[in-house]
């Protein structure tokens, strides 16, 4: 089930690229939600509007550019959409919410349009059988980079510099992030596929089951900036707040790590469903420790949970996904889990920032709800995946 080998030279310039996309933009979604309630008094549902328009729009604009990445060129896509993120880094010259607003969604629609072609093209540059490697090291060094981000907004903020000048500092990192994708080969295709080869295939009902559970974990997934929004108000201090994030970031980005040194094959949906099982437990944390008075280290601790579970997600969806597809399909199935977890957080982010309005602990209560039930879908498709697996018949998701 697990192995160790190499990663090739794509694979590792297509993640140190995601390195300092995310070294610049999660800057901006750290501050981004102070910015909106506390340096233009915005309340917090407004935010939660914000982030759900960020999302829904944009599981239009993943859709749309996996599909067109497939016959363009998941290259071409991945560097026209990640040359405009830099977009968001304005967002603190805005001084209207519905400006700030728009600025912000400018940049992440960018984002949202070159992630499926990413995804693609690291797919194709990694072999079947390393694809969860890769997938897991991409994931260790993208939230490593937001990381050390949320790392230089705290310091930034204790030296009391103003939001959008921190925001600006975001464009150097932005700029070297697409550089990194242009020496980055594009076969277009991937050496020995799932679909051409028929070592990982899938029935549809298996393939829509990851689809569903990915758009449920949507629902339940909110803004990182709530728990951001929770640790400012417990502790008073806006530089507490971001290290949440911090916090989150570092516990996923050593998750993907430690993912990435194996070669993971089999039961690929059992293996994920520890990141929907922890994401429940640690909304139910966080609503526990506003409850309980448990306070920052009730807080940080779920939101330490919360990153491990992000760290499997995020490595095994597209791992599923890549090995379901056919080869010339891919940018569309990442497309289609880019989209549908964007639905999903469209209203996740809109009903957490009206229950957030009511009780903020409600708004967590609804998260582990939901959570859990996307881990039971994904065992659902795990059923039907070795149910299918034992008729035989091996066909791949067109």
């Amino acid at each position: 089930m697990m192995e160790r080998s190499s990663l090739g030279r794509d694979v590792l310039m297509i993640s140190f690229s995601a390195f300092f996309a995310d070294l610049g933009y999660q800057a901006v979604i750290a501050g981004y939600p102070l910015y909106l309630t506390v340096a233009l008094g915005a309340p917090v549902f407004v935010y939660g509007i914000a982030e759900a328009l960020n999302y829904g729009v944009g599981s239009l604009f993943s859709y749309i550019g996996g599909r067109i990445s497939d016959r363009f060129g998941r290259k071409r896509v991945a560097i026209v959409g990640n040359s405009l993120i830099p977009i968001l880094s304005f967002t603190g010259l805005v001084r209207s919410v519905p400006g700030a607003v728009a600025t912000f969604a400018s940049g992440w629609w960018s984002r949202n349009f070159r992630s499926p072609a990413r995804r693609a093209l690291l797919a194709s540059a990694a072999g079947p059988e390393d694809r969860s490697r890769a997938f897991a090291f991409l994931h260790s060094l993208d939230v490593g980079g937001g990381m050390i981000a949320t790392v230089l907004v705290i310091l930034l903020l204790l030296i009391r510099l103003p939001l959008y000048e921190i925001f600006l500092f975001t464009v150097p990192p932005l700029v070297i992030s697409t550089l990194l994708l242009v020496p980055v080969r594009d076969s277009g295709r991937q050496a020995e596929g799932a679909g051409s080869q028929g070592k990982y295939v899938m029935s549809r009902a298996a393939f829509f089951s990851v689809l569903a559970g990915t758009a449920l974990f949507g629902f339940s997934y909110y803004s990182a900036g709530f728990t951001i929004i929770v640790s400012e108000r417990i502790s008073g201090s806006e530089e507490l707040g971001v290290l949440s994030y911090t916090i989150l970031m570092a516990a996923s980005s050593l998750t993907g790590f430690a993912l990435s040194r194996f070669r993971l094959r089999k039961d690929l949906f059992l293996l994920s469903l520890p990141g929907y099982l922890l994401a429940g437990i640690s909304s139910l944390g966080i609503s526990a420790s506003i409850v309980f008075g448990a306070g920052l280290p009730g807080v940080y601790t779920a939101v330490a949970l919360l990153g491990v579970s992000l760290g499997f997600v995020e490595t095994l969806e597209p791992t599923i996904i890549s090995r379901a597809v056919s080869a010339s399909g891919t940018g569309r199935g990442m497309g289609s889990l880019s989209g549908m977890r964007s639905v999903g957080l469209f209203l996740s982010n809109l009903a957490m920032g009206t229950l957030f309005s009511v009780q903020p602990y409600y708004a967590f209560y609804y998260a582990t709800a939901v959570s859990t039930a996307a881990a039971i879908l994904v065992m659902c498709g795990s059923i039907l995946e070795n149910r299918w697996k034992n008729n035989g018949a091996p066909a791949t998701v067109n």
